[in-house]
């Protein structure tokens, strides 16, 4: 299993009426994609923090990960929430079964 997580630096102009928003439309707009199995987003606890929302999607393999960021919910979720309140992001892909050989996944 692959969980890719992606944390955001937000514009000064986004409240917290928007990044409530932002949690829930994040989850609404990812799950509709097959491929996702998971949705986690939230907001950093830590108000000092330069990356301030954050969220997680858990596919099964590689392979559904690549089809889930092509996926046209995953483009409108960039277009609509991400682009317009965010200013720089960094994203790292885990895998959660050590088990398993990702190059056969």
């Amino acid at each position: 299993m692959i969980s890719h997580v992606v944390f955001f630096q937000l514009k000064p102009e986004v409240d917290e009426a928007r990044v409530e928003e932002m949690v829930r439309t994040t989850r609404s707009l990812l799950l509709k994609i097959p491929e996702v199995l998971s949705v986690k987003s939230g907001r950093n606890v830590d108000t000092a923090s330069e990356w301030q929302f954050f969220f997680n999607i858990e596919t099964e393999s590689l392979e559904k990960l690549k089809i889930t960021l092509e996926d046209p919910f995953h483009l409108k979720f960039v277009e609509s929430v991400i682009k317009p309140s965010t200013t720089a992001h960094f994203a790292m892909d885990f895998e959660l079964d050590p088990s398993k050989d990702l190059r056969y996944s």
